[in-house]
């Protein structure tokens, strides 16, 4: 619960594991009977059981929720953090979305250690679906939604708006209440932003409508989870996938397309950014940024 301006930095970031809500509902509703505007963010379900909860609408109320993937097990994050932890020390803080260039060529930096997206065990576990939450594969809260305002990352951009992408992620906002268009015109002065369709923002987030599929090995995958060892559970379920020799090729042409651009070649190509930022990256380079106490 954040009470002031100036504490609102904890809120910021993607947090790949399962909130814990505790009394925050009840919190809310001591706030709201007592006159405080509250925004409230969360998952769609989170949303939905609040609503649910309060049993009314309240108009110093206001919903933000975001498309959701689905929200994975909290013991596999914990087996995770005590493998890391078990390597390098005592685990202080974790970025789940670390763009930094300064890190792209580098793993172990002092007391950080930076691991991409896509060779992270954890992540790999998370995108390829085994460790979700039952209700994350027949999602109810993508059919009834409550909230006034949904944020998430703008997939597919660069073909829907170029000129709006950084290279460093640009972020989706629908506006689905009247209230939430309200929040919106209240903010959108200090923002860079161009309206598009419904159809056009989400057309590459199928999150937003769909529930991912329930993988054959989900069962096994907590199975698992109680006798293995971490190391043993990256093993089956995280390790490198066999690529077709095609795919190979045309991601090796992206890699070296991606390194000339950062080391200043091709200088006449024009890369569509916005007026703040030259970044060349793409929205989906991102990795894992833990930080263990020194």
């Amino acid at each position: 619960m954040i009470r002031v301006e100036g504490d609102i930095s904890p809120l910021r970031g993607s947090k790949y594991f399962q909130a814990k809500v505790g009394d925050a509902f009840k919190q809310v509703k001591k706030d709201l009977e007592e006159g405080r505007k509250v925004l409230f963010s969360g998952t769609g379900c989170q949303i939905n059981g609040l609503s649910l909860f309060l049993g009314k609408e309240y108009s110093n109320l206001f919903l933000l929720d975001i498309i959701c993937h689905g929200t994975p097990s909290p013991k596999l994050w914990r087996e995770y953090v005590s493998y890391q932890e078990k390597k390098h020390g005592k685990l202080e803080s974790v970025n789940f979305r670390c763009k930094d260039d300064s890190w792209i060529d580098f793993g172990m930096k002092e007391n950080q250690l930076y691991i991409s997206k896509d060779t992270d065990f954890f992540m790999r576990m998370f995108l390829r679906d085994y460790c979700l939450r039952p209700a994350c594969y027949e999602c109810q809260a993508k059919r009834y939604r409550k909230a006034d305002m949904t944020i998430a990352d703008f997939w597919g951009i660069q073909a829907v708006a170029p000129e709006m992408n950084d290279g460093r992620g640009t972020s989706l906002v629908i506006t689905r209440t009247e209230k939430g268009q309200e929040l919106f015109e209240g903010i959108k002065s200090e923002l860079k932003w161009k309206e598009v369709s419904y159809e056009e923002g989400v057309k590459g987030n199928p999150s937003e409508y769909k529930s991912v599929a329930r993988p054959q090995q989900r069962d096994t995958f907590f199975e698992d989870l109680d006798k293995l060892s971490f190391d043993e559970m990256a093993k089956k379920y995280a390790a490198d996938r066999k690529v077709p020799f095609k795919r190979r090729v045309v991601n090796k042409i992206k890699r070296t397309i991606k390194k000339i651009l950062r080391g200043g070649g091709l200088k006449n190509t024009k890369m569509p950014t916005m007026a703040s930022s030259s970044h060349s990256r793409s929205n989906s380079d991102y990795g894992m940024l833990l930080t263990f106490k020194k």
